[in-house]
């Protein structure tokens, strides 16, 4: 059985997600202030279950690269 939770959008809402410039839609829970991101179901799998994502240790090369980036912007010599 599937708890999702299913809110149909008014006319207004679909304009405004369709008009939106970049990123992901954002609304807001009037009673709480609370802001939620929208994304397209299809977005959220992928966000989800991305099999690309790398969560381990940094190596040395990694951490060379981002030190390099880190003195650019600081603008330090290396």
């Amino acid at each position: 059985m599937n708890n999702t939770a299913m809110i149909q959008l008014t006319q207004d809402q679909i304009q405004a997600l369709t008009m939106r410039e970049e990123g992901p839609a954002r609304v807001v829970n009037p009673q709480t202030q609370e802001t939620y991101v929208l994304v397209p179901l299809a977005e959220y799998g992928r966000l989800i279950h991305e099999e690309s994502y790398d969560d381990t240790p940094w190596t040395d090369e990694e951490r060379d690269r981002l030190r390099a980036e880190a003195c650019d912007l600081l603008d330090c010599q290396r």
